[in-house]
């Protein structure tokens, strides 16, 4: 048979938007969510579930699970367990609309950690975009709402231990299969939110409908679909256009709090947001544009 032809450019924008869409709609789903449950519990069972779709969709290919990729797995899935941890007490503490626009601050974190680790050069277009995300931070801080709280803390270390799941992907991932590397990582975040749901005393909490939805939302879409669609599609663009895709995350959660929970943000808190999204999307723009002069370079 002959090999299947690449999809259009149109077919893969559109999956990658979706993704951004669920991913989105993760901030919505998992605020309603530990409402009622506990933040620990609910990435915990999020994530079984998850780890259950996957040996039921994937459950032939378990007999090529070798050491390798259970090794690739495990590292990868102690990243994604940090940030998912960081992610639902960021949630917790502030808004969605703050969380979304802190949470895409792993754009800035990326360069830094790659200079402290591989001397990397930052650049000054990575510089100015850190400057513009603290002015943006003391802005929020500074708003006259709620200050920077202890949610806004943890949606920032979220941002950069999304940062480092980024870069341990690239840095572990090679010829693994990605769906048994999913299985393996899913499986290390529940193992992790349960040794943490064990170690960290619950308060009393009661399992809604509300919950359940929004725990099966968030582990089909944002973790089991979102996953597969990224790992079919982002391999047709470069990093550059898929991260400046993946800004809309924040987008779809600002509307969601907007629109669906009603928050509301003061004028300079909207100023901190918008400078703090500037921040992040001025280096990808930059990287953008140097990318389309080198390829009207060759092209001559």
């Amino acid at each position: 048979m002959p090999p299947a032809l690449p999809p259009t450019m149109g077919r893969v924008y559109f999956f990658l938007v979706l993704t951004t869409f669920f991913w989105g709609g993760s901030f919505l789903f998992t605020k309603i969510g530990i409402t009622t449950v506990p933040p620990q519990i609910f990435v915990f069972v999020r994530f079984c579930m998850a780890t259950l779709i996957m040996l039921i969709a994937f459950a032939p290919r378990l007999k090529k699970l070798g050491r390798g990729t259970i090794r690739s797995g495990l590292i990868i899935g102690i990243a994604l367990g940090l940030t998912n941890l960081s992610f639902v007490f960021g949630i917790q503490g502030t808004s969605i609309s703050r969380a979304g626009v802190l949470n895409n601050l792993f754009v800035l974190f990326i360069p830094v950690i790659t200079k402290l680790i591989w001397r990397d050069r930052i650049g000054r277009i990575n510089m100015l975009g850190i400057i513009l995300a603290v002015v943006g931070i003391w802005l929020l801080a500074t708003g006259g709402g709620q200050g920077f709280n202890r949610g806004d803390f943890f949606s920032t270390f979220c941002a950069l231990l999304i940062a480092c799941h980024i870069i341990t992907v690239s840095k572990v991932l090679k010829d693994d299969d990605v769906y048994l590397v999913s299985l393996v990582q899913f499986a290390t975040v529940a193992a992790m939110s349960g040794t943490v749901s064990l170690l960290l005393p619950l308060p009393t909490f009661s399992i809604t409908t509300t919950a359940v939805v929004s725990v099966i939302y968030c582990a089909i879409f944002p973790t089991v679909f979102c996953f597969t669609l990224q790992n079919i599609y982002q391999r047709y663009v470069t990093p550059t256009r898929a991260g400046l895709v993946y800004t809309l995350d924040p987008v779809w959660s600002l509307l969601a709090g907007f629109f669906i929970l009603g928050e509301r943000l003061n004028p300079r808190e909207w100023l901190g947001c918008g400078i703090i999204f500037l921040a992040a999307l001025l280096p990808l723009l930059f990287k953008l544009g140097e990318e389309i002069s080198f390829g009207r370079r060759r092209a001559n």
